[in-house]
C-alpha cells in the first residue's frame, strides 16, 4: 500500500513538472464540479480564526506567501475565490497577470484571488509578481506543488473558481485572462 502511495505522489510530480503552457484549454466547466480537492498534508482547522464560518474542504490548505509569509486558506471561507495557478517561465501566464489584478481589484472585499506559483524557485515568483504587477493579492511559493496536488492541477496557467461555499463551479484555462470577471460576477450578488 505504501509503495502504491509513493508511486502515485511521484506520478504527480512528474506530471505537474512535464506539462506544457496552457495546452489544456477544454477543460472549463460551467457548473459542474471538475477538480475535486483530495487530502493534503497541509489540512487546516474545520472553522476559521473567527469560529463564525465553516471552512469547506477546499480551504483547508496553508502555505506562504513569495515574500515569506505564512498564509491560511481558512482565511478565504464565505466568499468566492479564484485560484490562480502560474508558473514565472510561461508567457501564457504572463499575459493572465494584467487581466487577473484588474478582476482582483474590481471584486476587493467582495470575492478573493490568491496565485499559486509553482513550477520554478521563490526568487523567480518573486520576479514574476513584480514584473506583472500583480502583487495587488496574495500569490503563493508552492515549490513542492502541495496545492497543485490538492487541486490536481497538472499544468500551469489555471484557474479554479469556488463559490463562497467552497464548491468548485469553474476550472481551465482563460487566455489573457479574459472572461474571469464573468465567472465571479454571479458569485458575489
Amino acid at each position: 500500500m505504501r509503495a502504491r502511495l509513493v508511486l502515485t505522489g511521484l506520478l504527480a510530480t512528474t506530471a505537474l513538472t512535464l506539462t506544457g503552457c496552457g495546452t489544456q484549454d477544454n477543460a472549463s466547466s460551467t457548473g459542474a464540479e471538475t477538480a475535486s480537492p483530495t487530502a493534503s498534508g497541509t489540512s487546516t482547522p474545520a472553522r476559521s480564526g473567527s469560529g463564525t464560518t465553516a471552512v469547506p474542504e477546499a480551504l483547508r490548505f496553508t502555505g506562504t506567501t513569495v515574500d515569506g509569509k505564512p498564509f491560511d486558506a481558512a482565511t478565504l471561507a464565505g466568499k468566492p475565490t479564484v485560484l490562480w495557478f502560474w508558473a514565472p517561465w510561461c508567457p501564457t501566464c504572463k499575459a493572465q497577470g494584467p487581466e487577473t489584478a484588474k478582476v482582483a481589484t474590481e471584486f476587493q472585499g467582495k470575492a478573493n484571488v490568491i496565485g499559486v506559483a509553482g513550477l520554478d524557485k521563490r526568487q523567480a515568483m518573486q520576479d514574476f509578481v513584480s514584473d506583472t504587477e500583480v502583487g495587488s493579492f496574495p500569490n503563493l511559493s508552492d515549490e513542492a506543488g502541495d496545492i497543485w496536488k490538492k487541486f490536481e492541477i497538472t499544468q500551469q496557467s489555471f484557474y479554479v473558481v469556488l463559490d463562497k461555499d467552497g464548491k468548485t463551479v469553474f476550472t481551465g484555462s482563460l487566455p489573457a485572462g479574459k472572461g474571469l470577471a464573468d465567472k465571479i460576477r454571479p458569485l458575489v450578488g
